[in-house]
């Protein structure tokens, strides 16, 4: 048995990781962190997700929400994410990190905490989207730049960061795969005259609309022929049982930041 503390708790996906622990038999629940002022601290976070007591409260203190726990999950935003790192490093408490659109300083907060902590950080935790990526990798790798690439992304009204987290690691493998940098072949905005579209680019477009969980498109495009792979994800529970994955592989690991290709075995050491 697998104990797991939720950081992040009384959100939209801190309330779905609540409802894929209790679903499955070998995790269990015990810690659930919010922020300060949360009106539901106190409360037993059963009563979150409808599911009567559950013997564990909402709490402020994150050193009493990850003390008991094997691993913790923690899909906050950007600026929890400092004091989430110095808990679980201080408590020696194994991490996975879900929250996006993180700037380069807490990045490197990521990487200063995998040195004491093993730290599994991904910008998208489903499963299906993580094979995605890998087939993304593959593709890129085949295709040159003759084959124009484009990424399109879609979600839900409530997203702020845009391009998503996924979108931008997407841009970033296509990069890699072509020996250069998302930075000097990313192009995130078109409008106006624009001109010719520069070879070798990497292009974005964003959709914010209604209640859409998360979808990604990358097409590969040339003069002859078009090839598109796309993911599109149903609802939340994806990213949650991708999350509750990575804990239960993370937990035990020696300190190291890892991410879904590790879990999921695509990387070989």
């Amino acid at each position: 048995m697998l104990n797991i503390a939720v950081i992040g708790a009384s959100g939209r996906m801190g309330r779905t990781l609540l409802r894929c622990i209790q679903a499955v038999d070998d995790l269990r629940l015990v810690g659930a962190v919010s922020e300060s002022g949360d009106p539901d601290l106190g409360v037993d976070v059963g009563h979150l997700i409808e599911a009567g007591d559950l013997g564990v409260e909402l709490t402020d203190n994150p050193v009493a929400g990850v003390r008991s726990a094997h691993a913790a999950i923690d899909f906050t935003l950007p600026e929890a994410l400092a004091d989430t790192l110095r808990t679980c490093v201080t408590q020696g408490i194994p991490l996975v990190v879900g929250t996006t659109g993180l700037s380069d300083p807490q990045l490197a907060g990521l990487k200063e905490a995998a040195l004491t902590i093993p730290l599994v950080y991904a910008r998208n935790m489903s499963v299906g989207v993580n094979v995605f990526m890998e087939l993304v990798r593959r593709c890129a790798a085949a295709l040159d730049a003759d084959y124009d690439a484009e990424i399109i992304e879609a979600h839900h009204r409530h997203k702020v960061d845009a391009p998503s987290g996924t979108a931008l690691a997407l841009g970033e493998l296509v990069a890699e795969a072509r020996g250069g940098s998302l930075d000097a072949l990313g192009v995130f905005a078109r409008e106006g005259q624009t001109g010719p579209r520069e070879p070798g680019s990497i292009g974005f477009s964003a959709i914010r609309a209604g209640n859409i969980v998360g979808e990604h498109t990358v097409v590969f495009a040339s003069a002859d022929e078009r090839i598109e792979l796309t993911h599109r994800a149903a609802e939340r529970a994806v990213f949650a049982k991708g999350a509750l994955r990575a804990a239960r592989w993370v937990a035990g690991r020696a300190p190291g930041l890892y991410d879904m290709g590790d879990v999921l075995g695509f990387k070989k050491k």
